[in-house]
Formats: structure tokens, C-alpha cells, sequence
């Protein structure tokens, strides 16, 4: 009796530790990631709008209708990424991911206090190189460490009407992504 308990428990600890590696896993070994995704319809460091999600297809999952998309895909192997995005009338934001999906860092229109969310994104080693300037505050500049050399920037553009729709796309035709020199 005591050695078919033993038996049946050591069954479910080696199914338990099967079962976590399996998990832990799966986001590395999966090849249909949200870079992999996009990497066949987005070219590097400029900012492409994403089609409206439908019921039949979609880029990405989990998309909301309510929602202009625009993505940029990142490489900062040739230099730091300046991120100006435009501000739209009702909810702008943008999210940073790496390159196996993990977001680092996000901000919105309200946080941005301005008429456009206006960064530089780089790694910690360019961050070591930009030189300390006196007139130059962290006010005046909004730095972004990434912690990987390639990943995506999401923007987003509410519309709270789908009549809005328009506004809201407008607003991410103007954003730019672009490598600039560190200042």
C-alpha cells in the first residue's frame, strides 16, 4: 500500500515538473511570436499603421476595434531610435516590447504632458555615452533603456466613435521612428 502511494506521488511530482518546463518553455519555442508576425509586413526603425482587426483576420490577436494600431520594429544595432508620436484628441499610448514580447516600459498622452510623446529609446551601454549636458534636464528629454537590441513599439490611437476613426489614423500617420545621434 505504502509503496503504490509512494509510487502515485512520484508519478504527479515528475508530471508537475514536466508540466513547468513545458510552460516555461513554450515562449521560446514559439516561431509565430508578435516579431516574427510582423517582421514580414514591418520594415526597421519607421513606424507602419497595422490593418484594422476583422472577425475573419487580424495581425495580432486580441486587437480592439476601438483602437487606430500603428507599429514600429526596432533595431538599435546602428544607433539610439527617436520616438515622436503625435498626440490624438481623445487617448494616445505607446508600449514597448522586446523582442519575445515582454513589455518594459509604456506611457501615455497623460503622462506625456505635451502635444506629443516625444523619447529616445536606447540600450544601457549608448546610455553611458550620451553626454551630460548642463542645459539639458530630464524634463527636456524622456530616455528609454531597452533591454534588448530589437524589439516593437506599439502605438495607439483611441476613437471613441468609430466615426472618429480617421482622427485617430491621422494621428499615427504622423508619428515618426527613426535612428537619430545621440544628443
Amino acid at each position: 500500500m505504502i509503496r503504490t502511494l509512494l509510487w502515485i506521488l512520484g508519478a504527479v511530482l515528475l508530471g508537475g515538473i514536466v508540466h513547468l518546463a513545458t510552460v516555461l518553455a513554450m515562449p521560446r519555442a514559439a516561431n509565430q511570436d508578435a516579431y516574427s508576425r510582423l517582421e514580414t509586413v514591418t520594415p526597421v526603425n519607421s513606424v507602419v499603421p497595422l490593418a484594422p482587426p476583422t472577425a475573419e483576420a487580424s495581425v495580432m490577436p486580441f486587437m480592439d476595434p476601438a483602437f487606430a494600431a500603428a507599429v514600429c520594429r526596432y533595431d538599435l544595432a546602428d544607433g539610439i531610435v527617436k520616438l515622436n508620436a503625435p498626440l490624438s484628441q481623445a487617448y494616445t499610448s505607446v508600449t514597448f516590447y522586446t523582442r519575445n514580447s515582454i513589455a518594459y516600459y509604456a506611457i501615455d498622452d497623460r503622462a506625456a504632458g505635451r502635444r506629443a510623446i516625444e523619447l529616445d529609446l536606447m540600450t544601457p551601454e549608448q546610455h553611458s555615452q550620451v553626454p551630460e549636458g548642463e542645459d539639458v534636464t530630464a524634463a527636456d528629454r524622456l530616455i528609454i533603456e531597452s533591454p534588448t537590441r530589437t524589439g516593437l513599439i506599439i502605438l495607439r490611437a483611441l476613437a471613441p466613435e468609430p466615426g472618429l476613426m480617421p482622427m485617430a489614423r491621422r494621428a499615427l500617420a504622423n508619428a515618426q521612428c527613426r535612428l537619430g545621434p545621440v544628443q
